[in-house]
Parts: C-alpha cells; structure tokens; sequence
C-alpha cells in the first residue's frame, strides 16, 4: 500500500513562509499530475496548485504570486513553497498525486495554520 506523508506544515505569523513536502513512500509510476489541496473548516475541499509531468503549473487565484509548486520525479516528492501567508490560508493542505491509469493517492493532510 503506498502512501504519500506531507511535512512542513505548522504555525506561521501573517507575511510569513511555510515550505510543505509530500513524498511518496514507495515508487509510484507514469504520475501525471501532483497537486495540492486545501479544506477549511466546514468548506469543501479545493485545489489550490497542480504540476503536471511537463512542469505545467496551475494555481487557484487566491495564491497566485505566493505560491510555487515544483516537483521532483526521481524523488517522488512535491513540494509547496508558500510565501506571504495569509489567515485565509488557514487550512487542512493535502497532496494528491494522479497517475495515467488513472490511480489516485492522497496524503493524510497536514495543518496550516497563520496567526499572529
């Protein structure tokens, strides 16, 4: 059973960066797409960035400018460098990868959190 294991997720004032990781805990093969999603509390879970296996990146509007997603294939690894945090950014953030078949994996999210 793979699984996908996020970090980097915690306590960040406003205008602060968080850096979250999520790798995969075995091989995954012909992944198409890596994204990150996020929940806030009582909402529906949204996208908030995706790579495709070309580099292709698309983000939500809320992010643009403040966040980058990269990925690292030979790692199996996605990464969300998130600067200028927001309280609205406040959320559960989960990784997803979505392979050709087409498979989907989902991480088991980790917190956000930004407070002064």
């Amino acid at each position: 059973q793979v699984q996908l294991v996020e970090s980097g997720g915690g306590l960040v004032q406003p205008g602060g960066s968080l850096r979250l990781s999520c790798a995969a805990s075995r091989r995954i093969f012909s992944i198409y797409t890596m994204n990150w999603y996020r929940q806030h509390p009582g909402k529906q879970r949204e996208l908030v960035a995706a790579i495709a296996d070309d580099n292709t990146t698309n983000y939500a509007d809320s992010v643009k400018g403040r966040f980058t997603i990269t990925r690292d294939n030979a790692k199996n690894t996605v990464y969300l460098q998130m600067n200028s945090l927001k309280p609205e950014d406040t959320a559960v953030y989960y990784c997803n990868f979505v392979t050709y078949e087409p498979i989907n994996y989902w991480g088991q999210g980790t917190q956000v959190t930004v407070s002064s």
